[in-house]
């Protein structure tokens, strides 16, 4: 039979397990990680034109890069519908 420690010990591995949850997923909602995520994107692309010789590639760059902001600002809209169609299959 289980002790009491025993049970006290796994309910503190599990709010433990789940704060470390809880963080990632604001971290990967976040703005600071939307924008970091814009930034990498667009000196990548930057950088890449650069080499290619692209004609004002500094500037080519906001394309993609604004691109990349819309997929992650419409990004939680599909999941919503997504998780509604994949429910209704359960």
């Amino acid at each position: 039979m289980t002790t009491l420690q025993s049970l006290q010990k796994e309910i503190d591995e599990v709010k433990k397990r789940n704060r470390s949850v809880e963080i990632n997923k604001a971290w990967e909602i976040s703005l600071a990680r939307r924008l970091l995520l814009i930034l990498f994107t667009y000196l990548s692309i930057g950088f890449y034109m650069q080499a290619i010789s692209v004609q004002d590639p500094w500037l080519n760059a906001v394309v993609p890069s604004l691109g990349f902001l819309l997929s992650t600002l419409t990004l939680p809209f599909f999941k919503s519908i997504w998780i509604k169609k994949t429910q209704k299959l359960d």
